[in-house]
């Protein structure tokens, strides 16, 4: 949780200690959906592959601080897993691994347009750009076995409800950080397309709830329907029948690293207040704002 506090702290700064930029965060000029697919990258899937792919679904509002720098508050929903029969070295796929988890995040993006964008401006219509920020997401890896459905995080896979280990706790929310890069087209005046690929890096390396080392099965209750934490720590016995990959100290995960998933997105977003030129100029640069 003390991992949560500084930039949870640095966004309510940001958006209630600046006036002018809490004034954008809630003056919105421009609103959108989103629809596109996401990726997980972790412990599970350390070589990027991506044969997990899930719909994701946003949406959001944007303001435009001029024709270069826009701010983006956006809402986010999808679904992220990965399973070791999909790695090609052995002892992965020995390990027997497997998760799925919903995601929902809430996200804050400054974008940087390399070009002038001015929608309803024939002169403008077109840019690429770099996006980054902040935001906070709710996970909760869950597994299968024997046909049920199990929440991994109260069983503590990885040691944690056995006392030796809570320093490998952890919560259902973590911080991320959105970075990524994308084009925008206005299709009509007020009417805006866009496409963005953003990676986010995570504050948790237990979006998979693989992380660290097997503890070994003894520190476990037997396994039951109710508390099957024994079996799934180490799966492995599923297809070799032999205990010797969780024994303990063996490494379960990687905690060099956290854990990332990334969206790729289309959009479409609608600007709602406009005005127009002064009447000495051409009509055709007739601005939505």
């Amino acid at each position: 949780m003390r991992k949560l506090l500084v930039p949870v702290i640095l966004i309510a700064f940001l958006v209630t200690g600046n006036s002018s930029l809490a004034q954008s965060f809630f003056t919105a000029n421009e609103y959108g959906i989103a629809v596109g697919a996401s990726q997980y990258f972790g412990d599970l899937n350390e070589n990027y592959g991506f044969k997990t792919v899930n719909m994701a679904y946003g949406i959001y509002g944007r303001r435009r601080m001029n024709s270069y720098i826009a701010l983006k508050l956006s809402g986010n929903y999808t679904q992220v897993g990965y399973d070791d029969k999909f790695n090609t070295i052995p002892y992965k796929v020995s390990r027997n691994l497997n998760f799925k988890s919903k995601v929902i995040e809430a996200s804050f993006q400054a974008e940087f347009n390399f070009f002038r964008f001015i929608t309803g401006d024939r002169s403008f219509r077109f840019t690429p750009y770099l996006t980054g920020g902040i935001g906070a997401f709710y996970y909760n890896p869950y597994t299968t076995y024997n046909g049920y459905t199990y929440d991994l995080r109260p069983l503590g896979t990885e040691g944690q409800n056995t006392g030796q280990y809570d320093s490998r706790k952890y919560t259902s929310i973590a911080v991320c950080f959105p970075i990524g890069a994308g084009i925008k087209y206005w299709l009509a005046p007020g009417v805006n397309l866009s496409f963005e690929i953003v990676d986010r890096l995570t504050t948790t390396d237990y979006l998979d709830d693989v992380s660290q080392t097997y503890v070994g099965a003894d520190k476990f209750p037997r396994s039951t329907a109710l508390n099957p934490a024994k079996s799934l720590q180490d799966r492995s016995i599923e297809i070799s029948g032999n205990p010797e990959l969780g024994r303990v100290g063996k490494q379960r995960g990687n905690s060099s690293s956290s854990d990332q998933y990334l969206m790729a997105m289309f959009s479409i977003s609608f600007n709602f207040t406009t005005y127009k030129c002064p009447a000495f100029m051409s009509r055709d640069l007739i601005k939505t704002y």
